[in-house]
């Protein structure tokens, strides 16, 4: 997006760019040609002073070569021409000095300085031929005239353009002026070298003739270029004494008729026609720093232009890239928090949001929606509103989902609870009969309907797993391991293949053995389930540092390493209820019942089956040994619970030298019989439950009752007979409640006035007493599932769902 928006805004930056370009490097050209117009016109100076130096010297030199043909002094016409020569020389060098910083100017002005530069070096070399004569004077002064003439061409060499005429006009005045000066020098020349030689030559009044002609074209042209200032001081200075009388003399030289022309005296007309030069030198600076300060003030203006339009391009260039800076940074700002929010939905709060609905258990929360981080009026603050419409939708079903969620596992809680109790007096009505009954083979048969009807409760409360809900059975001291596992082997249908081998004596806390025993019974009810009949899994227990390692092995189909990986995913990360999870039920409540537990739970291929690890960390471990509590008040009770864990008890073993509780370990009372009174003895094993072997372990001390890990308490001193605390109950009524039993209390505070003897003691049966409180569970939950708010009574002397009278 970034890259995107800088091309946007940084082509018609661009194309402003390449246009302000152009146009600034057009202006920069023209500055800089104005800049080097103004230093060739400046240069003008020097190079007029060469041309005024060579004209001295050339015009000297005319007029000692004539006297030389006269028979004048050698040595005399070298010595007068040595100091011209000189001073030619100084000019010379002061205009090769001032050139130097127009190496770079433009080749046609250096290809005329270069010609003007071998032109004076030719009137070097020319120089020694003067005092000789020995070359004709038209020959020595030819190289002067090709000199000078050089030197006004290079003056005459600066061009401004062709949309400068002001400046070229400036140029041409200056030129023109410096070529009527150079004719006038001329003229003077010629007399000067006719006065000194007493005489004129053939060709010298025609010569004359034609330099006074074109000085007076050069002076038209001049006065033509000339502006109205410099015409009046041209006439200011032609009416001076001086150039006057210049004049007067020059016009004695001019031809009368058929009379010869006069011959000047060579002193006063040199003396005269000096005085006019250097009028004409001071006119020609005059108008030459006119067109200097003209060019100077063109080059100066056009800088400030080109510096203004520059500055101007850059500034709006750099105001351009200002908004285009801001903007493109509020837009990218924008879509940066864009981004960031939809990020932050889709990543952190849209899951935090799902997983907040999955693991609700109450009431369905308020998830509030974050507002738009872009508020902008603009598309970009619209598109915000759409992801935060988005994610309110994304909200809005996912709790509507889980509303629905929450009302499915109401019903899943509400059916299993349902069932459970239906089952619980299922449970009751088959402990009556088995109590009754003395035929062996109908006892048979009404535990083997014992043993469905607890497999029924277990799979109920895989139906709270499922929806979330605890489990109902609970302990609340310590059972041994051994005991933990004789009873999730007694949970399942095959437990007659279920061995046993090498528990650890270690004990697990009371509130996490109801769901270990649930966890344990689907790991070996899997195992059973695909193993073939005549094999056995064998169930190990050890410890290893902190933690208790339980292996369960089979000799089964065992999974392909994909579904291996798979079903270690599932019990690794516990998975929302769905389809999938009713149609792998034992899976998913392993995988629940592990994460509520805090323990982990893993499959691994094993030499011809499958194994089944399962480590309890040190929280579900206990400390100490559990202690033995007193016996309960209610024997008929421990009697009943000691009866089935006996009577129940064959078809599990505990192989030898397995440390831990068993079953099967005491004589105690059967079927409801006091002690002494003989049980038959069952031919083949019968079906047990869980709560019948945690039991007799809780009986002996192995667990059950009320349990802290700060150790066992010392033993109470016997306390004055006072009435219980807690009414003596009857059994329940129809609705699930504890019936009171009149006089108990009294008869509880007289019997201690009878003879006591020693009480025969017994271990408590902490499953009694959890039975009781489960009838009284029961009867809660059955009340809670009742649609109406009436209090049904029974008829007197009527039965209950039991078959028990009232």
């Amino acid at each position: 997006m970034s890259t995107k928006l800088a091309t946007v805004l940084m082509v018609p930056s661009m194309a402003f760019l390449v246009l302000a370009g152009v146009q600034t490097s057009a202006l920069v050209g023209r500055t800089t040609a104005l800049n080097d117009f103004s230093r060739q016109v400046g240069i003008g100076r020097q190079i007029t002073a060469v041309v005024q130096q060579l004209q001295q010297e050339r015009d000297r030199s005319a007029g000692e070569l004539g006297a030389l043909r006269r028979g004048g002094d050698r040595a005399t016409a070298a010595t007068d021409l040595k100091p011209l020569q000189t001073a030619t020389d100084r000019a010379i060098v002061d205009l090769r000095r001032a050139a130097e910083p127009l190496a770079d100017a433009d080749a046609s002005w250096r290809v005329a300085f270069s010609e003007a530069l071998e032109a004076y070096d030719q009137v070097v070399d020319i120089r020694p031929a003067i005092p000789p004569a020995v070359l004709s004077s038209e020959t020595i002064l030819s190289n002067y005239h090709r000199a000078v003439g050089a030197m006004i061409d290079l003056l005459a060499e600066p061009t401004p353009g062709q949309d400068q005429p002001a400046l070229n006009d400036a140029v041409l005045r200056y030129v023109q002026l410096a070529r009527v000066k150079e004719l006038s020098s001329r003229v003077r020349a010629q007399l000067y070298a006719a006065a000194r030689a007493g005489g004129y030559g053939t060709e010298d009044r025609v010569l004359l003739a034609d330099l006074r002609a074109q000085q007076l074209t050069a002076l038209g042209a001049f006065r033509v270029a000339a502006t109205s200032d410099q015409i009046r001081r041209y006439d200011e200075t032609t009416v001076t004494p001086t150039f006057l009388t210049a004049v007067q003399l020059e016009e004695r030289s001019l031809p009368a008729g058929d009379a010869s022309p006069a011959v000047l005296p060579a002193e006063q007309w040199w003396a005269a026609s000096q005085q006019r030069q250097e009028l004409l030198r001071q006119l020609e600076v005059g108008v030459l720093d006119d067109a200097v300060r003209q060019a100077d003030d063109a080059s100066s203006g056009q800088l400030r232009a080109t510096l203004l339009v520059v500055g101007g391009v850059v500034a709006v260039l750099l105001v351009a890239l200002l908004i285009s800076l801001l903007v493109g940074r509020s837009v990218a700002r924008s879509m940066r928090l864009l981004r960031s929010q939809a990020l932050r939905i889709a990543q952190v709060e849209l899951p935090d949001a799902l997983d907040r609905l999955k693991t609700v258990t109450g009431g369905v929360p308020a998830i509030e929606v974050a507002p738009a981080v872009v508020r902008s009026l603009d598309e970009i603050g619209e598109l915000a509103e759409a992801f935060v419409a988005v994610h309110r939708s994304a909200v809005s079903v996912a709790v509507e989902q889980a509303l629905m969620r929450r009302n499915v596992n109401a019903m899943f809680v509400n059916l299993a609870r349902r069932s459970q109790v239906l089952v619980e007096r299922q449970l009751e009505l088959l402990d009556d009969l088995e109590r009754e009954e003395s035929d062996p083979d109908q006892l048979e048969n009404l535990f083997k309907l014992d043993h469905l009807a607890a497999r029924m409760r277990r799979n109920d409360e895989s139906l709270l797993v499922l929806a979330g809900t605890d489990s109902t059975r609970r302990w609340n001291r310590p059972i041994g391991l051994g005991a933990v596992l004789l009873a999730a082997a007694a949970e399942i249908e095959q437990y007659q293949r279920v061995r046993i081998e090498s528990v650890a004596d270690v004990y697990v806390v009371g509130h996490a053995v109801g769901e270990l025993v649930h966890l344990l019974a689907e790991l070996l009810e899997n195992a059973t389930a695909f193993s073939r009949p005549d094999t056995v899994v064998v169930v190990t227990a050890r410890v290893e540092a902190t933690t208790s390692l339980i292996e369960i092995v089979d000799r089964g189909l065992g999974m392909s390493p994909a579904a291996l990986g798979e079903a270690n995913a599932v019990l690794a990360s516990p998975p929302a209820a769905d389809v999938a999870a009713v149609e792998r039920m034992g899976l998913f409540v392993v995988s629940h019942l592990a994460a509520r537990l805090g323990l982990r739970v893993w499959l691994d291929g094993g030499e011809h089956g499958l194994v089944a690890r399962l480590a309890l960390p040190a929280e579900l471990l206990a400390t100490t040994v559990p202690v033995e509590l007193d016996p309960p008040a209610s024997a008929r009770m421990l009697a009943t619970s000691a009866a089935r864990g006996v009577a129940r008890s064959p078809g599990i073993t505990l192989e030898a030298g397995a440390p831990g509780p068993g079953i099967g370990a005491r004589d105690m009372p059967v079927a409801g019989r006091p002690p002494g009174v003989a049980v038959p003895r069952q031919a083949r094993p019968v079906p047990v439950r869980a709560e019948d072997v945690l039991a007799p372990a809780a009986a002996r001390g192995d667990g059950g009752g009320w349990w802290s890990r700060q150790g066992p308490s010392a033993p109470a001193a016997p306390a004055p007979a006072v009435p219980p605390a807690i009414p003596v109950t009857a059994g329940t009524n129809e609705r699930g409640l504890p019936v009171r039993v009149p006089m108990a209390q009294l008869s509880a505070v007289t019997r201690l006035a009878q003879p006591m003897s020693a009480p025969n003691r017994a271990d408590p049966d902490p499953e009694a007493v959890g039975g009781m409180l489960s009838r009284l569970y029961s009867g809660v939950r059955r009340a809670e599932a009742e649609d109406t708010t009436e209090i049904p009574v029974p008829p007197s002397g009527g039965h209950d769902e039991g078959g028990r009278r009232q």
